[in-house]
């Protein structure tokens, strides 16, 4: 079958246009024409006939089988309009203009991955160590990987060994690898219960390894220094499993957009707080209220606040804002609010935000969907959508970030 791509979907799989219905095809771009046998929806056996001008070599050697990156074929230009074009279809979507998106997308560069997650199995003659292979639980061996900062590529043989001593040929290791200041921060799930001489085979690792700390399952078996990050003028000390953002360079630019749509601030909320990415860094000039759901992120942002020199006063306060939003009346004597919510957005939060008393709201989001629904609920209620600042530190990847700014009229 010949076709004609039409258009990229949301996961940067090429769609086009088949005799019954759309055809999805993985690694291609807009206006190739292409050919293979059809296999239900999709297309297999895939050949590029015309490629398209914006059409690259892939510069990772393991590219066509590892299923980490999406968008490898695609020049820089391209995945950035791209992803622009996604957020603004997600506004019009909802009725809101899309020219409220600025231009410029701010990439993460490559090799600067400090937090990823590797499927890891025992065999019988090692271990496989890498990524899923594209719609496969098939392990892709990834030794010259783009995406990772070098130092956790430096961590593969590390684990590589943690799944010939705790993992099994029938169940596959999940391994979380962090970079933090006091060295690297591994956290291992679906290995071998802690049973016999495995704790201290483990410890012994971890120690052979430089690991700062090893967390299986949900216990710490070795722990050579208390991870720790730096967020603004203070460190402080991660929870195993805490969120972080992928990369410093995507930090940074999320909270210089967060800063630019505050302004200068005298009482702010951080909602859906963490461990204070936003918090901490805003707690220089302004005192701010922290509010999240997970108690050991809220103890670790706290600790932190209290340790450090200079901060206004900073309240870490545990609450599930899904099922017990900030209501309107506690908004009171807030002169800016920070949201950052996970991919579902957070749909009754928007509402509460919507009828309250806020001046200007800075809303980060991981999902244009969820972000776009949010924001129509906030535009509905009185508030103006500034601008929207894309960011893309999930370097050629279809996972698509931004920042935006609202303020209320009246």
């Amino acid at each position: 079958m010949n076709l004609t791509i039409d258009r990229l979907g949301h996961l940067g799989h090429g769609i086009a246009q088949g005799p019954t219905g759309p055809i999805y095809v993985p690694g291609v771009l807009p206006g190739e024409a292409v050919s293979g046998e059809l296999a239900g929806d999709r297309l297999d056996g895939l050949r590029i006939v015309t490629p398209s001008a914006s059409r690259v070599r892939p510069p990772c050697s393991h590219a066509r089988s590892c299923g980490g990156c999406q968008l490898q074929h695609a020049t820089d230009d391209f995945v950035a309009t791209w992803k622009r074009e996604v957020v603004c279809t997600a506004l019009a979507a909802q009725g809101l203009s899309p020219d409220v998106v600025r231009e410029g997308v701010l990439t993460s560069p490559a090799r600067s991955r400090r937090r990823a997650t590797l499927a890891a199995r025992k065999t019988k003659g090692g271990a496989l160590v890498g990524f899923h292979a594209r719609g496969s639980e098939v392990i892709i061996p990834v030794p010259s990987c783009l995406l990772l900062h070098p130092d956790l590529m430096a961590l593969l043989p590390a684990v590589e060994a943690l799944a010939k001593t705790g993992g099994s040929r029938s169940q596959e290791l999940a391994v979380t690898l962090t970079r933090s200041l006091a060295g690297p921060d591994v956290r291992v799930e679906g290995g071998k219960a802690l049973a016999g001489t495995l704790r201290m085979d483990l410890a012994r690792l971890a120690e052979a390894h430089g690991l700062a700390r090893l967390t299986w399952g949900e216990e710490t078996v070795a722990l050579r220094a208390q991870p720790e990050v730096q967020l603004g003028r203070t460190r402080i000390k991660l929870p195993p499993g805490a969120f972080l953002q992928a990369t410093e360079a995507g930090e940074a630019a999320l909270l210089a957009a967060v800063k630019e749509a505050l302004g200068p601030q005298k009482r702010l909320a951080d909602l859906f707080a963490g461990i204070g990415t936003f918090a901490l860094p805003l707690a220089d000039e302004a005192e701010v209220w922290a509010l999240e759901a997970e108690a050991e992120m809220v103890a670790a942002l706290d600790k932190a606040a209290r340790g450090a020199q200079g901060l206004k006063p900073v309240t870490a306060e545990k609450r599930d804002l899904f099922r017990r939003p900030l209501e309107p009346e506690e908004m009171r004597g807030l002169t800016g609010l920070v949201i950052d919510p996970p991919r579902a957005g957070a749909e009754a939060q928007a509402e509460r935000l919507a009828a309250g008393p806020v001046p200007v709201i800075a809303m980060v989001s991981c999902n244009p969907a969820s972000f776009a629904r949010d924001a129509r609920i906030l535009t509905a209620g009185g508030y103006v959508l500034d601008w929207v600042q894309v960011v893309d530190q999930f370097r050629w990847s279809h996972h698509v970030e931004l920042a935006a700014r609202f303020h209320r009229t009246g």
